[in-house]
């Protein structure tokens, strides 16, 4: 079939006419498929299910220094812990901190003491006339929700195939003081799927910001999300390369379980420099005497090292590669040469990231929604969910079974003809 853009009026009517009633009969199914977050699926979280048979009432809980997990202490998580999360964040256990069972938790009250504290010493954001961060865009919508939370001016900054404009990141930095950090997600990103290339994290950590209390704040949530054995993308350790460019203070560098164990009852982790550190365990000694230690002994046991954990993503990867070429060959079946959008074809992570035509976004993510698939909202992935061009569009594959992503990709595949069709029609009169 030949691009909608070179079909005439009378063309694009007739199909139009054939679409609308394809449509008709999936809403006649009266369907509810749930394709809004990026959600394990259940056969994932069985993988699971022997962390639970690790420990019991029998089970030995004294870690190799001696720590009873069952008592109070080790602020920064047990040995264990930092061991295999300093593997999985490719850092040095003594740079890490393990808190509880969510990164987004750790994030959201980084930047709720800056706001009342300052960082390290600098005047705390709440009492600054103006505070602004640099968003990525498409972006992580939760990341986004946290700084408009705060007061927070977010500053959209365009994503490339190679990471975020870095030209713009560098130029902004480094002339406004009230600019204070930058999201990102540097590898398998949310919601295109990329990684940062080398040169990308170099200019990262090579950047002069004007205020001392900027930070990047780097959400590595897909380090170890690979769909593929044997094509991975790879991505340079951030705090490496600011150690070695002379700016080892300036990531904080997350992370955590949540897709590969529990979401709700994993572990999470920062890694940082240790003046940042100290910042950190400044506040950290007043607020709690320890996480959750036999949590992380639970997750040591089961996957006894790094090695395990590759084994176990391994397991993921099995479930989920089908679902993201599922979702590819039906919209290459679909959409290919019809010029009415464009997708990516990431290697891990958990996301497609698809664009419409300027202007359908919203129609086709409510159009699906009357079909019985409900997405994340049209515009999520920008601040303040106000996409300036209404094409982007989140596909998260993970969560339905195979039989309903199908179907699910047959009916937004749908919604995209249709409102791409409707909205060269209103062009022409």
């Amino acid at each position: 079939m030949k691009p909608y853009s070179q079909m005439t009026q009378e063309e694009l009517n007739a199909e139009l006419v054939q679409l609308k009633a394809q449509y008709k009969k999936y809403q006649a199914l009266g369907l509810h498929l749930d394709m809004s977050r990026g959600k394990p699926c259940q056969e994932q979280l069985d993988l699971s299910m022997g962390m639970m048979d690790v420990l019991d009432s029998s089970s030995d809980l004294t870690c190799e220094d001696g720590t009873d997990c069952r008592n109070y202490g080790q602020l920064t998580g047990i040995q264990e812990a930092r061991e295999l999360l300093g593997d999985m964040m490719e850092n040095n256990p003594k740079d890490i901190i393990i808190y509880g069972n969510s990164s987004l938790n750790v994030m959201f009250d980084t930047i709720s003491r800056a706001w009342t504290h300052g960082v390290m010493g600098n005047i705390p954001w709440c009492k600054l006339d103006e505070v602004k961060f640099l968003c990525p865009v498409p972006g992580y919508d939760r990341h986004f929700a946290i700084t408009e939370y705060f007061g927070i001016k977010m500053i959209p900054v365009p994503m490339t195939p190679t990471g975020p404009d870095m030209d713009m990141v560098e130029k902004l930095v480094r002339e406004d003081e009230s600019i204070k950090g930058i999201w990102c997600v540097p590898k398998y990103s949310n919601p295109q799927g990329i990684s940062y290339s080398d040169a990308t994290v170099r200019r990262f950590a090579r950047l002069e910001p004007k205020a001392p209390d900027f930070r990047i704040f780097w959400d590595n949530a897909y380090g170890m999300h690979h769909l593929y054995d044997h094509q991975q993308d790879y991505l340079i350790e951030i705090l490496a390369e600011c150690k070695r460019a002379g700016n080892p203070d300036l990531v904080y560098k997350f992370s955590s379980t949540s897709k590969i164990t529990f979401p709700g009852s994993g572990i999470a982790a920062l890694a940082t420099s240790p003046n940042n550190m100290e910042d950190f365990l400044s506040y950290l000694r007043k607020q709690t005497i320890g996480h959750d230690k036999v949590n992380q002994l639970r997750h040591v046991r089961f996957f006894h090292d790094i090695h395990g954990m590759v084994e176990h993503m391994r397991k993921h990867a099995d479930i989920i590669r089908p679902k993201f070429e599922l979702v590819e060959s039906i919209l290459q079946r679909d959409l290919e040469g019809l010029d009415v959008g464009t997708w990516t074809c990431p290697l891990g992570g958990y996301f497609i990231m698809f664009d419409s035509l300027p202007g359908c976004a919203k129609d086709i993510v409510a159009r699906a929604k009357k079909a019985g698939v409900v997405m994340t909202n049209a515009g999520a992935t920008w601040p303040y969910g106000m996409d300036p061009q209404d094409s982007n569009i989140r596909i998260a594959p993970t969560y339905p079974s195979l039989q309903d992503l199908q179907t699910a990709m047959e009916i937004f595949s749908l919604c995209v003809r249709i409102s791409s069709i409707k909205k060269l029609l209103a062009a022409m009169n």
